[in-house]
């Protein structure tokens, strides 16, 4: 029907933690795989890859739905 389509999402939030008042988020890109890590503290936020311990992208795989 017209209109309703399945729309996929791009970005699936993987994790969520907070200390004190500041606020850690990992999302996915699901059609790439690769980690991003997201901080919120208040007053401002920052988004970034997330590297493993050689500096490569932190790649985990898509879970098809």
């Amino acid at each position: 029907m017209f209109g309703k389509e399945k729309k996929t999402k791009r970005f699936k939030i993987l994790h969520k933690e907070s200390v004190s008042m500041i606020a850690f988020s990992i999302f996915q890109d699901t059609e790439t795989g690769v980690n991003y890590i997201y901080t919120d503290s208040g007053v401002g936020g920052g988004l970034t890859a997330l590297l493993d311990k050689d500096g490569k992208p932190v790649v985990t795989p898509v879970e098809k739905e």
